[in-house]
């Protein structure tokens, strides 16, 4: 793949905001691929795994025969973003997870699984993105967070003011939480940058999967 051509981007389609997704992918200039299959999986220069229940999600993965080839690609160097719970199967280490529960994997952090609470603890928050020259307006629900990341990874963004939740004194534990980690090719979010209608975030995946080479 050159510079000059489209990258394509796969977004894993077994749950979550796949046509929001590919909709902002599309925005930053890159083709898109629905991936169900592990020969779709093998056609892509990069991939999105959306927000969803992880532990569904990676039962999915494994019904559908994707989980396995998934893992191994990314691991070979396939680009990869993870948004919310797509942050947690790229995470090599979880907390609070299920018994059993099978990842991707990929980045050397550790993720604790719904950190921010229940779905009323969803919050919005202005993020100081690296890179960036105005904040990121960011929507949190039923986010993870990271814990502790690996000398390896570049912390990308963290929580430093709330703007409101339905519940204020639950997303005060949110100040300083790390949200947003780069791993050479693999990005990850704790928020949902699918909804917000601002693509800086989609964009900088397309430009680490164009300076990949594909």
């Amino acid at each position: 793949m050159s510079h000059a051509t489209a990258p394509l981007i796969g977004v894993l389609a077994l749950q979550g905001d796949v046509r929001e997704h590919r909709a902002m992918l599309e925005r930053a200039g890159a083709e898109t691929l629905a991936v169900r299959r592990p020969e779709e999986v093998a056609r892509v220069d990069g991939i999105v795994i959306p927000g969803g229940e992880s532990t569904t999600i990676s039962k999915l993965a494994r019904a559908f025969g994707v989980l396995d080839p998934l893992r191994e690609a990314l691991h070979a160097g396939l680009p990869g973003f993870g948004t919310c719970a797509g942050m947690i199967m790229l995470a090599e280490h979880i907390e609070a997870g299920i018994a059993g529960q099978e990842t991707f994997g990929g980045l050397d952090v550790v993720v604790r699984r719904n950190a921010f609470g229940r779905q009323v603890d969803s919050f919005e928050a202005d993020l100081e993105v690296t890179g960036f020259d105005s904040p990121f307006h960011a929507m949190f629900i039923r986010a993870p967070w990271v814990e502790k990341v690996g000398q390896s990874v570049e912390v990308v963004a963290r929580v430093s003011v709330v703007h409101h939740g339905e519940r204020p004194h639950a997303a005060a534990d949110a100040v300083g939480r790390i949200v947003a980690v780069r791993q050479g090719s693999l990005l990850a979010t704790s928020f949902h940058p699918e909804i917000t209608g601002d693509p800086r975030i989609h964009a900088m995946f397309v430009d680490m999967v164009r300076e990949s080479g594909g």
